[in-house]
């Protein structure tokens, strides 16, 4: 998984993250971060409130937002909101659609096929 987190910032920005009841939703935050990370060729940069994914440009984020609450952030302009995957909205600019996920068994074949074709166009 290539990183820019490779610094102590990185990493104290990762944790902080996931300190607290936020915890609670980093098997979720696993479970995506290594579907990306099989995609090749992903940089995972960790931010104060989530972790940008970029290629050539970023193509979505992983945000804790809650204990209870992963949201994923991606950039399918052009792609229509339907189910789980809905328009961003003013809830990110960086990104065009958003997936709220409650559990690990949530980032499914579905989810998966949307983080892939996101990081397909960066």
């Amino acid at each position: 998984m290539a990183s820019d987190a490779g610094s102590q910032e990185g990493e104290d920005l990762f944790a902080a993250m996931f300190a607290g009841p936020k915890a609670a939703i980093k098997p979720a935050y696993d479970k995506a971060a290594a579907f990306v990370a099989g995609l090749g060729g992903v940089e995972f940069a960790p931010k104060k409130g989530y972790t940008s994914l970029r290629r050539t440009k970023q193509f979505g984020l992983l945000q804790p937002s809650t204990k209870d609450r992963l949201d994923i952030g991606l950039a399918l302009k052009g792609v229509e909101p339907a189910g789980r995957l809905e328009a961003a909205g003013s809830w990110n600019g960086m990104v065009s659609h958003r997936i709220r996920i409650a559990a690990p068994d949530e980032v499914d074949a579905e989810v998966e096929g949307w983080l892939r074709q996101a990081g397909e166009r960066a």
